[in-house]
C-alpha cells in the first residue's frame, strides 16, 4: 500500500491532544498553533488573555443585506475580500436604514478586523478612512480597551506569525471554515514594557494615515482631472438612473460587433461628453504594443530567491497581494510590472460588485511583480501623458462603465479589440497632467511606506517573542 509524499505531515507531542480540545482533525496541529502557544507562554512577560484587554469581539450578526445604488441613501460595505483592498471608493453601498436598525455593522478606527468565514484569519487595521464604513458578518471586530492596551500593538501582534496561527486554530467545519468570538477570547497576549507597544502601535498608526493619505491622493488626482475639462466623474449608481439598456435602436451598426451592449445609449452619451471637452484616444497616448493583455507563460514554482511573485486580477487590488512564485527561467519577461503602467482587470462578469475593469498602477516594489495574462496594460507615451494622469482616468467611474460596455464573449468578459483603443481620454493642459500624475506618484508612494512600516512593526513583535524576553 503506497501512501503518497508526507510533505503535509508533522510528529504531533501527544500531549497536544489534550490542549487541543482531543479534536481529531489536523488543524490544531498543523497550524503551528500549538507551538506558537507554548512559545508566547513561556516568555518572561506578563502574559494577558484577549478578553483582559478588549472591550468587546463581536461580529455584525447575519441578516440579508439591502443594497441600493445611490450614496446618499447608503453606506460603503466591505465583504471579506475588501478588508484588504487599496482602493476603497467604489464598494458597494448598503442601505442607510439597515445601518441605523444594526449599528454592529459600522467599523471604528483603531479595531482589528479578523476575516472568520471561509478563508480564516485575513487581518486589516481600521484606518482613518475605513472609519463609519460598514462591514461583512463574516468579519470578526476586535474592539481594544484603551485604557489597557494600544490598537497598534494589539493588531500587530495578532497579524504576526505568532497571532494568525492561534486565530486559525479555532476554526471547525468542514467546506467552509469558521471561528466564533468565543474560539479567540482567551488567546494569550504577551506584553512587553510600555515603551516597546507604544513603538510598535505608533508605527502602525502612521501606516494607517498614510493609507488614507493614499486614498485621498487618488481621489484629488481624478477629481483634478475632470474639472481640468470641465466635467465630473459619474457618482456610484448614477449609471443606473440613466434609463434602461434595452429598446433602442441603430441604423448603421459597426460590423465589428453585433452585440446590442457595444451600442448602448448610456455609453454612446457618455463618450460624447467626455468628446465635448479636449481629448485623446487611448491608443494615441499608450505606447506602440502596450495596450494588450499579458502573455501566457508556464507556471513553474520556485524559491523565491530565483522567482517572481506572480499577480493575479484578484490580488492585483490588495495592499499586500500574496501571489504565488513562479521561475523566472519560466517568465515570459513582458509580463513584469512597467512603472507607471496601468494595470486592468480584462476578464470576468459584469456582477456590479466584480473588479472586471477596475484599474491599478504600478509603481515602487510592484514593478519587481509579474502579472498574469487576464490583466490589460495601458502604458501611456510619456511625452504625450505622464502615466499618473492616464491611471487617475482609467480608475474613474467614467472609465470603469466605457471599459464595461465595450465588453465581448458570453460567460466570461473581454474587452472588443477594436474598440478599446478608440476610447477617449480627457485631456487637460499639459501642467495640470503634471500635478496629477505628482499627486498619484506621491500617494503610491505613501502607500508601499506604509506597507513596509507595517511589516516593520509585525517584524519587531516577532523578534522579540523569538528571542524569549
Amino acid at each position: 500500500m503506497s501512501f503518497g509524499n508526507f510533505k503535509n505531515a508533522c510528529i504531533s507531542n501527544s500531549a497536544w491532544l489534550d490542549k487541543g480540545g482531543r479534536r481529531l482533525d489536523c488543524n490544531p496541529y498543523m497550524s503551528g498553533a500549538l507551538e506558537a502557544f507554548e512559545t508566547v507562554n513561556a516568555l518572561n512577560a506578563k502574559i494577558d488573555k484577549l478578553h483582559e484587554v478588549t472591550s468587546a469581539i463581536f461580529d455584525s450578526g447575519r441578516e440579508s443585506r439591502k443594497w441600493v445604488d445611490a450614496k446618499k441613501y447608503g453606506v460603503r460595505y466591505m465583504g471579506t475580500s475588501a478588508i484588504n483592498s487599496a482602493d476603497l471608493t467604489y464598494l458597494p453601498l448598503i442601505s442607510r436604514n439597515q445601518v441605523t436598525k444594526n449599528p454592529r455593522l459600522t467599523i471604528e478606527r483603531g479595531w482589528s478586523l479578523i476575516t472568520r468565514s471561509g478563508t480564516v484569519g485575513r487581518m486589516a487595521y481600521v484606518r482613518p478612512d475605513m472609519e463609519g464604513l460598514t462591514c461583512s458578518e463574516d468579519v470578526l471586530r476586535v474592539v481594544p480597551d484603551d485604557s489597557k492596551i494600544y490598537p497598534g500593538y494589539l493588531y500587530a501582534y495578532l497579524a504576526s506569525k505568532y497571532g494568525v496561527p492561534l486565530v486559525v486554530a479555532g476554526t471547525y467545519g468542514a467546506i467552509i471554515q469558521h471561528i466564533e468570538p468565543q474560539h479567540i477570547s482567551d488567546l494569550p497576549v504577551p506584553r512587553f514594557d510600555v515603551s516597546f507597544e507604544n513603538t510598535v502601535h505608533s508605527k502602525i498608526e502612521e501606516a494607517a494615515q498614510l493609507l488614507s493619505n493614499y486614498q485621498s491622493l487618488i481621489r484629488e488626482a481624478t477629481d483634478t482631472l475632470f474639472a481640468a475639462v470641465g466635467l465630473v466623474d459619474l457618482e456610484p449608481g448614477e449609471w443606473n438612473s440613466y434609463g434602461p439598456d434595452t429598446g433602442f435602436s441603430l441604423g448603421t451598426p459597426d460590423v465589428a460587433s453585433l452585440r446590442a451592449l457595444n451600442f448602448n445609449p448610456k455609453f454612446a452619451a457618455l463618450v460624447a461628453r467626455i468628446k465635448s471637452g479636449p481629448y485623446k484616444k487611448l491608443d494615441d497616448i499608450c505606447l506602440p504594443g502596450t495596450l494588450a493583455r499579458g502573455g501566457r507563460f508556464k507556471r513553474v514554482d520556485a524559491h523565491p530567491d530565483h522567482a517572481y511573485q506572480m499577480i493575479g486580477q484578484k490580488e492585483l487590488f490588495w495592499l499586500k497581494p500574496e501571489g504565488r512564485w513562479v521561475a523566472k527561467s519560466a517568465m515570459d519577461k513582458n509580463s513584469l510590472g512597467i512603472p507607471g503602467a496601468v494595470m486592468i482587470a480584462a476578464q470576468g462578469t459584469l456582477g456590479e460588485s466584480e473588479l472586471y475593469c477596475r484599474a491599478e498602477f504600478i509603481w515602487g516594489p510592484w514593478t519587481e511583480m509579474a502579472f498574469s495574462e487576464h490583466i490589460l496594460r495601458a502604458v501611456s507615451d510619456e511625452s504625450v501623458m505622464p502615466r499618473g494622469c492616464l491611471f487617475a482616468f482609467m480608475r474613474s467611474e467614467t472609465a470603469f462603465r466605457m471599459l464595461r460596455s465595450i465588453s465581448v464573449g458570453s460567460k466570461l468578459q473581454d474587452h472588443h479589440y477594436k474598440y478599446r483603443g478608440e476610447l477617449p481620454v480627457p485631456y487637460p493642459e499639459l501642467s495640470v497632467q503634471n500635478e496629477i500624475h505628482a499627486k498619484v506618484v506621491l500617494a503610491y508612494e505613501a502607500r508601499h511606506k506604509a506597507i513596509a512600516m507595517n511589516d516593520e512593526a509585525i517584524q519587531m513583535i516577532e523578534r522579540r517573542i523569538a528571542k524569549g524576553e
